[in-house]
């Protein structure tokens, strides 16, 4: 009998910790979780509820900000249920299966989102520096073409993880150091040679991350160029508003995410730390984003208070 088979005849689950060193708190960690996924759905359902419902703010803009919301839905989805079982309920199991599955989600939506954050400083940039061929630019067509590129992109580049983790043996370890499957964390347990999963990981990581962090800086560069050379005060006032939401979207995606894949691999910090940011890494931008949208975009703002003030009379 191969190893394959002996691991998976007397280990067919895997066992996920939660946040090692803080287990006597669980309970209590679980509420601000909670809290964080309540408003990561309320806020991001109320974004796609009011864009659906609202002809007027079916623009290339708000299209691209229903696509972030609809990926943070499903990303802080595919953990949350989970989490807050562990927490709670100290339910550890999780079949390989389900595992690679929940993995696959995981890093597949992350990388949709940040193709996401690319299309939307694409809109910015077309908006502010060609703003008379924006919407003939920007069709519906088009940006059903661009999305329809960044979701095959995130799950061609993903979609590889399950199948090479599941030519590897995982012996006797089953226990995954953390509260939920990311991938390099079900790596780890493998006992056999994982060079390539490891390499395939730091390729798709880069790749994702280097190629958009390239392409959105181009784009503000050139936003940059066109506003500086606006006319008045005031115009480049009102150009640099229209990014100051995405601008907050970007900074809280990446910056945390790079830490986290850095931290992972080339750097020591206490495990619980590590895994507090990554927990964090995957709520708090789904939790803000519809905050700083609605706080930062006029009409979104309105459409809020007119419903809110409909319902109160």
């Amino acid at each position: 009998m191969n190893a394959r088979n002996t691991t998976f005849l007397y280990h067919p689950l895997f066992t996920l910790l939660g946040i090692p060193g803080l287990e006597f708190i669980h309970f209590w960690i679980a509420f601000p979780f909670c809290f964080m996924y309540i408003l990561v759905l309320l806020g991001n359902v109320t974004i796609l509820l009011i864009v659906k419902n609202d002809v007027s703010l079916q623009d290339p803009m708000h299209l691209f900000l229903c696509m972030l919301a609809f990926t943070d839905l499903t990303l802080c989805t595919s953990i949350m249920p989970k989490m807050l079982a562990i927490f709670w309920f100290q339910s550890r199991a999780v079949y390989f299966e389900t595992c690679l599955f929940q993995m696959f989600l995981i890093h597949s939506f992350s990388a949709m989102e940040s193709g996401v954050l690319v299309a939307m400083a694409f809109d910015r940039y077309v908006a502010i520096c060609f703003p008379l061929r924006h919407m003939t630019t920007l069709t519906h067509s088009t940006i059903g073409k661009i999305v329809l590129i960044v979701a095959v992109r995130g799950v061609l580049l993903v979609i590889p993880f399950p199948f090479l983790l599941d030519r590897l043996p995982f012996c006797e370890n089953n226990i995954i150091a953390h509260s939920y499957c990311e991938h390099m964390a079900v790596v780890k347990l493998a006992c056999g040679d994982a060079t390539i999963n490891t390499s395939y990981g730091l390729f798709v990581a880069f790749l994702v991350v280097g190629f958009d962090v390239m392409l959105i800086a181009l784009s503000y560069y050139m936003i940059l160029r066109s506003v500086l050379d606006l006319p008045n005060k005031e115009a480049r006032l009102k150009a640099f508003s229209t990014c100051g939401s995405h601008v907050c979207a970007i900074l809280l995606f990446y910056v945390p995410g790079l830490f986290t894949f850095l931290a992972h691999r080339f750097f020591h910090v206490a495990l619980y730390v590590h895994i507090l940011l990554a927990n964090s890494y995957l709520m708090i931008p789904p939790m803000l984003n519809p905050i700083i949208y609605g706080v930062k975009t006029q009409r979104i703002r309105r459409r809020v208070f007119s419903v809110l003030c409909r319902h109160r009379a």
